[in-house]
């Protein structure tokens, strides 16, 4: 049976997926140039800090430790408790407007340089498929070759070697959450004793592998929805990868007459890894990768021919035009970024390093007895620090207000909390009505001090009276 060819690329339909709707596996070929380097050395560089972050150690906590557990967040030096947590609205927005900044300026560039999915796929997957298979025209004719002991040998160790690599990233993200020593304890302990955790290794080994290994470009042009609203980000001045046709065009090989710089080689189709043909212009599918510059530059340096036929270049640029950086899109999302970063930057302020709450206790809002009128809370305070603190909690409140509770200093443990009840009691002849009162906590060896408002709840002094009178 004759190996299925892959359709010649076009702008009407999506390349991986044939006429049939079947979907032909992709076997891009390796480029070589100076953007392949610089995109190697940039992988590498953020591979190594995310495998790095779990072990550096910041404050006694590794630099990036999401622990769940104690509802504690440590991020590089500082510690957020579950009351914290707000802050992340503006952690991820501050992101989403740099994103947006970016794309404006630099179109696809985290996703052809940054992206987890391109930075593994590429240069951890297949690099190992390369090296087990061969280049891409050995791994094509292996793919489509009749099943042999040499293949289902290759094909053991690739997969193999695959689940190694996929359980690995795994095993360390979960080490972003309880820790590399609660990891290594895991792995030597039995499955059962930690199910959830082995639940969850199994499933997102086996979901990585299965992206790695077989879904591949699917996840950017299916799942990722980066690259449809891409097209409200950019405009004729954003910076993309394109195909320069006012040179290349009419294509023709070497020596035709009144032919353009391009010769047809195709090389730029070859090792695109979402299989676009570049030349049709910007297409959805295109991450931004710079492989086919590379691939095309090494065609016009092997002829003799100025590099650059396929570049980084705006729309604008390709079309002969000059581009503009600062328009109006780019100044609407720089203005939209600092706003966040300085809003950000604020909020971080307000992190103290411990925190507490008041909620009222279950039951009646209030109660009222022969000689006052007494309401009843919880407070939970919580120590965001590495070493031990010792709080004091004080009320303020109208004359005569009795607390029973935290009548002495608290020490809470490090990363520790407390909860403990505090009960205001207001003798009834001083009583005037429902009032607000002021629970401060204040950190005995930092002259620290927080405070939050409270209200105090009970019937009208005027029903209380008359009752009084009956």
């Amino acid at each position: 049976m004759p190996a299925p060819t892959l359709e010649q690329p076009t702008r009407e339909s999506v390349t991986t997926i044939r006429s049939d709707g079947s979907r032909p596996f992709l076997f891009p070929a390796d480029p070589r140039g100076r953007f392949t380097t610089a995109r190697q050395w940039s992988a590498f560089g953020l591979i190594a800090f995310y495998f790095s972050l779990p072990w550096i150690k910041i404050n006694g906590y590794p630099a990036v430790f999401l622990d769940l557990a104690d509802r504690r967040f440590h991020l590089f030096g500082i510690t957020l408790a579950a009351q914290d947590l707000w802050l992340l609205f503006f952690l991820i927005t501050g992101l989403g407007f740099s994103l947006f900044f970016v794309t404006a300026l630099l179109g696809r560039v985290w996703c052809g340089w940054a992206c987890p999915q391109t930075v593994f796929l590429d240069h951890v997957y297949r690099r190992i498929e390369r090296w087990v298979d061969g280049d891409a025209i050995q791994r094509r004719a292996l793919h489509h070759a009749p099943l042999t002991g040499r293949k289902v040998f290759q094909r053991v160790l690739k997969h193999t070697l695959f689940l190694l690599v996929s359980a690995g990233i795994t095993h360390l993200f979960l080490a972003y959450f309880v820790s590399l020593p609660e990891v290594w304890a895991m792995i030597r302990s039995a499955p059962a004793e930690h199910w959830g955790a082995f639940a969850f290794m199994a499933v997102a080994t086996g979901l990585l592998y299965f992206n790695f290994a077989w879904f591949r470009e699917q996840m950017c042009i299916v799942l990722c929805p980066y690259g449809r609203f891409q097209s409200a980000l950019i405009d004729d001045h954003t910076l993309v990868v394109g195909y320069d046709s006012r040179r290349g065009e009419p294509r023709g090989k070497v020596g035709t007459p009144d032919a353009g710089a391009c010769v047809g080689c195709n090389r730029c189709v070859q090792t695109c890894p979402t299989g676009i043909d570049i030349r049709h212009g910007l297409q959805m599918e295109c991450i931004g990768c710079t492989a086919c510059i590379d691939a095309c530059d090494d065609v016009m340096t092997r002829l003799g021919r100025p590099r650059g036929l396929i570049r980084y270049d705006s729309q604008a640029g390709f079309a002969g035009g000059e581009t503009r950086w600062v328009r109006p899109r780019t100044i609407l999302y720089f203005g939209l970024l600092l706003a966040g970063a300085a809003v950000c930057g604020w909020a971080l302020t307000t992190v103290k390093p411990a925190s507490f709450g008041v909620t009222r206790m279950t039951g009646a809002p209030y109660i009222v007895d022969a000689g006052s009128v007494r309401n009843q809370f919880l407070v939970r305070l919580v120590n965001k620090r590495a070493r031990p603190a010792v709080f004091t909690v004080t009320i303020a409140a109208p004359a005569g207000t009795h607390q029973i509770g935290f009548d002495r200093a608290i020490e809470v443990a490090a990363l520790g909390e407390v909860v403990q009840p505090l009960i205001l009691q207001a003798p009834r002849p001083m009583y005037t009505g429902p009032f607000r009162f002021i629970v401060r906590v204040r950190d005995n060896a930092q002259s620290f001090q927080v405070e939050r408002a409270v209200e105090f709840l009970g019937p009208e002094a005027r029903l209380l009276r008359e009752e009084e009178g009956k």
